[in-house]
């Protein structure tokens, strides 16, 4: 009889599916507060999730934005796609990245005072509110995740 080898399993890498919110308003996007304890570092990330098989990228948005803070989204627009290579808690990953607007149906969350906490399976997650967009645009800012997210806003305001 053969011995099986003791060889630990190597851990399979994938690209996840992410579909996020960006909830624009005026000069303001609406962001999750992270945090990488391996980098000892806070970052900042629109809400949203993975998108499940089977599930459309806007309804991805809507099932996680009311799981995660019990908000209702409207007029979610679709923006674009961006890619995402990174390391997390001393681990990479891999996103492929579809980009939503939306609004919250809840006009009080559309004011800059606005403050949500995040959570998920009864784990809080994050701390969420509005945010301006040159906040991340100077040398000493916070990362703006997914990579690319602050250039993909930007030429969407451009005139064509």
């Amino acid at each position: 009889m053969r011995r099986m080898s003791r060889q630990k399993k190597k851990a399979k890498h994938r690209i996840r599916p992410l579909a996020l919110c960006v909830f624009r308003r005026e000069d303001k996007i609406f962001l999750a507060e992270g945090y990488d304890s391996h980098e000892d570092k806070v970052f900042y990330r629109p809400i949203g999730g993975k998108i499940e098989f089977g599930e459309r990228g806007r309804e991805t948005i809507a099932r996680e934005v009311m799981e995660e803070i019990r908000a209702v989204v409207r007029d979610v627009t679709y923006l674009g796609m961006l890619e995402n290579i990174f390391h997390f808690e001393g681990r990479r990953g891999h996103e492929i990245v579809l980009i939503y607007d939306g609004r919250f149906a809840d006009a009080r969350l559309n004011q800059d005072d606005a403050a949500l906490q995040g959570f998920d399976r009864g784990d809080m997650l994050y701390q969420a509110g509005w945010k301006k967009l040159d906040f991340f645009r100077s040398d000493s800012a916070p990362p703006l995740y997914p990579g690319g997210l602050l250039e993909l806003l930007a030429s969407l305001d451009q005139p064509s």
